[in-house]
């Protein structure tokens, strides 16, 4: 966690500056700032110091892993990661849904928002669910 909570930092420090170069330009070029770029930047390095914040305190308090320390070999990571799908279309369902709830959003039209999150709902579900159901259903011993 301590690799993952470096570049959040580094990334938010980086937004900062850019905020600060961006506030200073801007002021100096058209004689106001530009609002919108400037709270944009400062929000994304907020979010930035959040996320590192967070894995900064979960990095106090667990163990060292292997990408680390400096002497940590690759091999010290190995093993099962998790099970991961080889075969599933829900993720493109989900996309799809989310698709058509961000159409209706550009477009004003709530009601296709509305058809949007039934269907990403649903299509979560689906995929969250799929191998405790129908033909992947684990047989019973």
């Amino acid at each position: 966690m301590r690799t993952e909570y470096k570049i959040f930092a580094g990334v938010a420090v980086f937004l900062f500056g850019a905020a600060t170069v961006y506030g200073i330009y801007t002021h100096f070029s058209t004689g106001q700032i530009e609002w919108i770029g400037f709270v944009a930047l400062i929000l994304s390095g907020l979010l930035c110091s959040m996320c590192g914040g967070f894995f900064w305190f979960v990095a106090r308090r667990i163990d060292l892993r292997p990408e680390d320390r400096e002497d940590g070999e690759i091999a010290e990571g190995a093993g099962e990661i998790g099970f991961f799908s080889p075969g599933s279309y829900w993720p493109f369902g989900i996309a799809l849904s989310c698709t058509v709830a961000g159409l209706g959003l550009v477009f004003w039209m709530w009601w296709l928002v509305l058809v949007g999150m039934i269907l990403v709902i649903f299509s979560s579900c689906s995929m969250i669910f799929e191998y405790y159901t129908g033909t992947r259903h684990p047989a019973e011993h």
